[in-house]
């Protein structure tokens, strides 16, 4: 059976269902692996959907005025990449030998390896904020009245980073983004919390803001106005649809039974499904095409480069300040970079970019996941998202930063007070994992400004950095080591003073490099040269440097860092350093090894040893 059909009527549409849920059963049959039942429930949704009210031309993926559609229930894969098979873009080859083989595209969950897909979903509760980030996009930004399809599964809406989503959906007004809620009634071990109690659902989604709509998700002519009522935009609040469906649905062996998540039906079961649900087919529909409306002005950049802001050596500035400073310099030479922050802004400084932008700033309050996720969102646009926190915070929102690697989005995010330096606040404040949270991120860039110059160095870079990149900012003020306009190359380090006859080096960033430098100064009054190394950029790290600085000073070298001693500035330089070969090694690595508590600066850096006279015993005790 084939046929093509711009928008499908309800017949054709109730005809691709069946076929999605055949495709499903079959794609994870031939696999041996996936998620049919959780695919077999939603199908009836998506064939009225993409048929009739989803616009897009798929022959043209970047096409701006595009609606977005994302699975924020990733694992029901069969049936998305059954839905490009129904659209035409993948073939039923691809779609039987090439789900989740190794090598292949249609991977086990989504992701935009596929140019239909905009970003990586399967871990659950992410689709949705993701959403969100492209939504305020196409309301303050393209200005397109493109919309955001999102499906979600009712396992996901026990995260609250879905009811973040909606909370700030609502707060932005964003009737551009309608969620679609399969309710199923069964999770992986078993019956969801709520189950099929739509207004319990109802009730949670009106409270924070949504306009709902609650509908049998098998009936294809409620399908079809509720999706028609989602895009009439009566008013600006978004949309939840919460369909009742049966899990498995259409194959009595497994429709509503408990069990079947995440098993494909074995060979025999497989053809008894295929027959009852009536059969393969190939079926070629596609829906409504786009009405192309370029996006607001917001392009190319306004002319030549930023003028950034310069400080005098000596002056005293926080790098954090100095970020806020940058941020707004860059801000004002490229229409597309965008700021978002956690309601720290005015420690972080990203005040001052909301001041100079009002219209580019996005404020998530306190709702890290939300606000990582919407720089994911508004990175699928092509914008260059910065967003800003207290580095501690960033640990709330790491599966999202994680899940930003995998949706090969360019964020840029920003960490203020990290570390004990921060002081009286205690504990919960220290940003003390950050750097190795970020580290471990796939293809990220992490850095670390020791002095404002540098800091504003970076934030350039980062405008162009792709993938995840991390700056960490200090919350005191410290003297400014460089010259305006001294360079900081991705991967570089500043050596700050060397000489034919020093016997250590110590390496630091950000305070600690200021106290290096005070331990050398009192090194020197003891008759010991030292090398003194900032090393900004923490990942890539400057190796050759490092390799020098070891064959310089007979493999004696002091790391002090502001930070747990596991995946940090010490782990980091011994990383590099053993896979270059250096020989004969003698490192002693200084860092925050006790629970902290309030005290000083002062205080702090000395109870943890990464003070000036810490690292001054270490580097004597090297060189005894």
């Amino acid at each position: 059976m084939t046929s093509t059909a711009t928008i499908a009527d309800l017949s054709t549409a109730r005809d691709v269902a069946r076929q999605l849920r055949v495709d499903s059963v079959r794609a994870s049959t031939s696999a041996g692996s996936g998620h049919p039942t959780s695919s077999m429930s939603a199908a009836d949704l998506l064939a009225v959907l993409v048929t009739r009210h989803f616009k897009y031309d798929w022959d043209d993926p970047a096409n701006d005025a595009n609606d977005h559609l994302i699975f924020s229930k990733g694992h029901a894969s069969p049936l998305l990449y059954s839905v490009f098979k129904a659209v035409g873009v993948v073939s039923d080859e691809e779609l039987m030998t090439g789900y989740r083989r190794f090598g292949q595209r249609l991977e086990g969950h989504p992701t935009p390896v596929l140019p239909w897909v905009d970003v990586a979903t399967g871990s659950l509760g992410q689709g949705l904020p993701d959403g969100v980030g492209v939504a305020l996009a196409g309301r303050y930004l393209d200005e397109v009245p493109y919309r955001v399809w999102v499906l979600c599964g009712d396992s996901e809406m026990a995260e609250g980073s879905m009811w973040e989503a909606l909370d700030k959906a609502a707060y932005y007004r964003l009737s551009n983004l309608i969620a679609i809620v399969d309710v199923n009634r069964l999770g992986q071990s078993g019956p969801t919390e709520l189950q099929w109690d739509l207004d319990a659902y109802a009730r949670r989604a009106e409270s924070f803001g949504a306009r709902v709509i609650m509908i049998d998700g098998h009936d294809l002519d409620e399908i079809d106005q509720a999706l028609q009522s989602a895009t009439d935009r009566t008013d600006d609040r978004p949309t939840v649809i919460l369909a009742r469906t049966l899990k498995g649905r259409g194959f009595s062996e497994v429709e509503n039974l408990e069990g079947w998540h995440g098993k494909p039906l074995p060979k025999e079961m497989a053809d008894r499904a295929i027959r009852e649900l009536g059969g393969e087919s190939s079926l070629t529909v596609r829906g409504p095409r786009p009405v192309t409306e370029p996006p607001a002005n917001r392009g190319a950049p306004l002319g030549g480069p930023p003028e950034l802001p310069t400080y005098a050596v000596g002056d005293k500035v926080a790098t954090r300040k100095a970020y806020g400073d940058a941020l707004t310099a860059v801000g004002g030479s490229n229409p597309r970079i965008v700021a978002l922050d956690g309601e720290v802004g005015n420690s972080t400084f990203s005040e001052e970019f909301a001041k100079a932008f009002g219209d580019r700033y996005f404020e998530m309050y306190i709702a890290e996941q939300q606000m990582v996720a919407a720089a994911v969102g508004l990175s699928v646009r092509r914008y260059i998202p910065f967003a800003s926190t207290f580095a501690a915070f960033l640990s709330r929102a790491y599966d999202f930063i994680r899940m930003a690697s995998i949706s090969r989005a360019d964020i840029r995010l920003v960490g203020s007070h990290a570390g004990v330096e921060i002081g009286a606040d205690g504990p919960s404040q220290m940003a003390l994992e950050d750097l190795a949270m970020l580290r471990a991120v796939q293809g990220s860039t992490v850095l670390y400004p020791s002095d404002a110059v540098c800091a504003t160095a970076l934030v350039r870079s980062m405008v162009d950095l792709p993938g995840v990149s991390y700056l960490r900012t200090t919350r005191g003020a410290y003297p400014v080591l460089y010259e305006a306009g001294e360079s900081f190359p991705i991967g570089g380090s500043k050596v700050l003073r060397s000489g034919p006859s020093d016997a250590v080096t110590l390496i630091g960033a950000g305070v600690t490099l200021h106290q290096c430098l005070a331990a050398a100064n009192a090194l020197a009054a003891d008759g010991i040269q030292a090398r003194v190394i900032d090393l900004y950029s923490v990942k890539p790290i400057d190796t050759a440097t490092l390799s020098d600085a070891v064959a310089a000073t007979e493999g004696r070298i002091v790391v002090a860092e502001d930070h747990h001693p596991e995946g940090g500035l010490g782990s980091a330089v011994a990383d590099a350093l053993l896979a270059a070969g250096s020989p004969a090694l003698r490192m002693s690595h200084l860092a925050v090894r006790e629970l902290p508590g309030s005290g000083s600066t002062a205080e702090q850096l000395a109870a943890q040893g990464i003070d000036a006279d810490h690292i001054a015993a270490s580097a004597r005790a090297l060189t005894s």
